[in-house]
């Protein structure tokens, strides 16, 4: 059984809170970022989750992997969502089956 890191109480990082979470850092001890939302360089979302994760803790969950489809392995998606983990180092990741 794989144990992961307790981490207290976290939310979501969505585009409506990012000024929030940004300028008032609200007392929140982790925050679930959709990979999908994050897995293109540069821009805004991106900028936001680095300055989030200065501070914060983040755990990256998918959507898109899919692993139980009948579709291959998406080996350009692999690619971004590996990019992004080790740029923001994420305690923990998951990912829809």
């Amino acid at each position: 059984m794989i144990s992961l890191p307790y981490l207290g109480h976290g939310v979501g990082l969505r585009t409506q809170h990012y000024a929030t979470v940004l300028d008032e850092q609200p007392r929140v001890d982790w925050f679930e970022c959709i990979s999908e939302n994050f897995m293109v360089e540069g821009g805004n979302p991106r900028r936001v989750l680095r300055q989030v994760r200065e501070r914060h803790p983040v755990v990256l969950h998918g959507v898109s992997l899919s692993i139980g489809s009948v579709d291959p392995l998406n080996p350009k998606y692999l690619d971004e969502l590996a990019a992004l983990a080790a740029e923001t180092e994420p305690a923990w990741m998951s990912d829809h089956l």
